[in-house]
């Protein structure tokens, strides 16, 4: 045995230093979190997809207002036949050769200049919702992430209930063995115990579903391993949150900015309708070569030509197109000023609620440190015989009430932050509140 020791400790060197061994899991910080999302988030990379599909529509569009050239290469054989009265006659079959370069371009079409503004209007509004989609995800992975860190911490509070129901049946087994505790204490200690393990087993499938929630999120595998890096927001002083009735904080929601394009997207349909009762102008031409086959010696041939299009009835279509695009038009305007209200009620409850929570961790600090000195004087009491244990379990499930007070305060605080910071327009800007 002697001998294999030092192989064994060899073994298990070699075997740490291959590229087989497995890594420790990496601990995820709220930046890698929050920087992820734009690379790995489902919804965000649909999104995107269809900002750039509009992008492309708007490339489609454009195409209706440059120029369209077609090259054409012909080989045509053919015979014609002549009907008389009576005579039937039949001409020589023929041969003939077209290389042909045919094009367009629209001089003066108004209505598809401005579909065009329209559909690039409409590129914008999609751009614009990709921010907005990007900005909710960040909320979602921000929320989550508290929330993963809130329960990890509930799980302290839990393992450390658990320690101090341990530490009490224990007491009163000594307390009973002593002869100043009866039975009835021991049992009550003991009921203090596996109620406090029951409660850590909820929290174990508690801390699971959000972990899992945060792996879907950013893309993560299900059955890895997931370490998160504390993050605790910067406190502030509550007269600091003020909201600042401001224009500019309209302007960096995203949400509001995609409304916004929308109803300029609405005005330009309502000038394309309006344009289809206007003339068109259009240039026409075709040059290339002809000869009776295709190595034969070729002569030119070529044509140009304008054309004027006026539109005279059209079946009511163009009145019926215009009064849509009108009603379009007053629903989004409808909508931006219905959204101008909840973006303004959004930031001040933001404020509001921020500044509370600030406050109420105050509160829940002085009630956790009020329930760690009431248990310290239920033990002593106990411990000297004075009263049974009662004192004693009624303190700690106050304590444990008060510590995950406590965790739930810092919860609501680190929300109330990332919500004020959401409601000003960028999720990211919680990051610079991390405490140093």
């Amino acid at each position: 045995m002697g001998i294999l020791k030092p192989f064994s400790a060899f073994a298990a060197l070699l075997l740490a230093s291959s590229p087989w061994a497995a890594e420790p899991a990496a601990t995820l910080t709220l930046e890698e979190a929050l920087a992820s999302v734009e690379k790995v988030n489902v919804s965000v990379l649909l999104s995107r997809e269809t900002a750039a599909q509009s992008l492309e529509v708007a490339n489609q569009q454009r195409a209706s207002t440059l120029p369209l050239l077609d090259a054409s290469v012909v080989q045509r054989r053919s015979q014609g036949v002549s009907i008389a009265t009576v005579v039937v006659t039949s001409g020589r079959p023929a041969s003939r050769f077209d290389a042909l370069l045919t094009g367009s371009y629209p001089l003066l079409n108004m209505q598809r200049r401005s579909a065009l503004r329209g559909a690039r209007a409409g590129a914008e509004v999609a751009q614009a919702n990709y921010q907005a989609i990007v900005q909710d995800v960040l909320a979602d992975v921000a929320q989550t992430y508290f929330t993963h860190l809130r329960n990890l911490r509930r799980l302290d509070v839990l393992d450390a209930n658990i320690a101090r129901a341990r530490s009490l049946h224990e007491l009163a087994r000594n307390q009973l063995n002593a002869g100043v505790a009866t039975q009835i204490d021991v049992t009550r200690a003991e009921a203090q115990v596996a109620q406090a393990e029951q409660a850590r087993l909820q929290q174990v499938t508690t801390l699971y579903r959000s972990e899992l929630l945060l792996k879907r999120l950013l893309d993560l595998a299900p059955g890895g391993e997931l370490r998160l890096a504390d993050f605790q927001v910067r406190r502030t002083e509550g007269n600091l949150f003020t909201f600042s009735d401001e224009k500019t904080a309209f302007e960096k929601r995203a949400n509001y900015l995609a409304v916004q394009k929308a109803l300029e997207q609405t005005r330009i349909d309502v000038r394309t309708a309006t344009f289809e009762r206007l003339p068109s102008l259009a240039l026409t031409g075709q040059f290339g070569y002809a000869s009776p086959k295709f190595d034969d010696s070729k002569q030119d041939q070529w044509s140009t030509g304008v054309g004027l299009s006026v539109p005279v009835f059209d079946g009511l279509r163009t009145g019926a197109n215009r009064r849509i695009a009108l009603s379009r038009q007053r629903a989004q305007e409808m909508r931006l000023h219905n959204l101008e209200l909840q973006i303004s009620s959004e930031l001040r409850l933001a404020v509001q609620d921020a500044g509370s929570r600030n406050a109420q961790i105050e509160v829940a600090g002085k009630n956790l440190r009020l329930a760690q000195e009431e248990l310290r004087l239920a033990q002593q009491r106990y411990r000297q015989g004075v009263a049974d244990n009662r004192e004693v379990v009624e303190a700690q499930n106050r304590l444990a009430i008060a510590d995950d007070n406590y965790v739930e305060a810092v919860y609501q605080y680190n929300l109330s932050r990332m919500e004020l910071a959401r409601a000003r327009g960028d999720v990211r800007a919680v990051l610079a509140e991390k405490v140093p």
